[in-house]
């Protein structure tokens, strides 16, 4: 790929990944109720969502995708409701979500499911489909080999991505120590499982 093509793509695509989303919105909540270091599962299985819709989008995949609603309407009514549930669970200070509001720690959430979050959030979002669909044609030399031009533009993509989800999951983080100096537990549970309530409606309806 050309250099002049990637100093116009890199500065796109982080503005785009830098943009609240649902997962970045995502990345914040966990770092506030798991913290950054297992937040990483979350972001794991969002990496591998975004390269898959990446590489499907590349290889004309993404456009056979969009013409299928029913496909996309059950991966985002599924997911949506799974993590609406998880809000609400978070909002009233239960579940392995959940801070716990006493001192005694609770067995946190798994790295599976925590993985599961990040892959269907990012795989069910018909907008990031439709994006990667627009935004990667016209960085693609129909004269060179695809699958060495997609592996550039993906590993380029996964890196920004993966920079944007820490510094969100660091901000929840910040503002977990902010709340935590006057124990406002509930307070922070609250507003985490706003945000995910949030995310869950989102994905359903967005």
């Amino acid at each position: 790929m050309k250099l002049s093509l990637m100093s116009v793509f890199v500065p796109t695509f982080l503005f785009v990944s830098l943009t609240p989303g649902m997962c970045m919105t995502l990345s914040m909540v966990l770092g506030m109720t798991q913290g950054v270091r297992r937040t990483l599962w979350m972001m794991a299985g969002e990496l591998v969502g975004v390269g898959l819709v990446a590489a499907a989008a590349g290889a004309g995949v993404a456009t056979l995708m969009l013409r299928q609603p029913e496909l996309f309407a059950l991966f985002k009514w599924v997911g949506g409701a799974y993590l609406a549930y998880l809000g609400v669970m978070m909002w009233r200070s239960r579940g392995r979500m959940a801070i716990p509001l006493e001192r005694m720690e609770l067995a946190p959430a798994s790295r599976g499911q925590l993985a599961l979050q990040g892959f269907v959030t990012a795989v069910a979002n018909p907008k990031g489909w439709a994006f990667f669909v627009a935004l990667l044609p016209p960085f693609l030399d129909p004269a060179q080999p695809l699958s060495g031009q997609l592996a550039m533009l993906i590993a380029v993509i996964l890196s920004i991505e993966f920079a944007c989800l820490l510094l969100y999951a660091a901000g929840g983080r910040g503002l977990r120590r902010l709340l935590g100096e006057s124990d406002n537990v509930r307070l922070l549970n609250r507003l985490a499982g706003s945000l995910m309530l949030g995310v869950g409606v989102w994905l359903a309806f967005g």
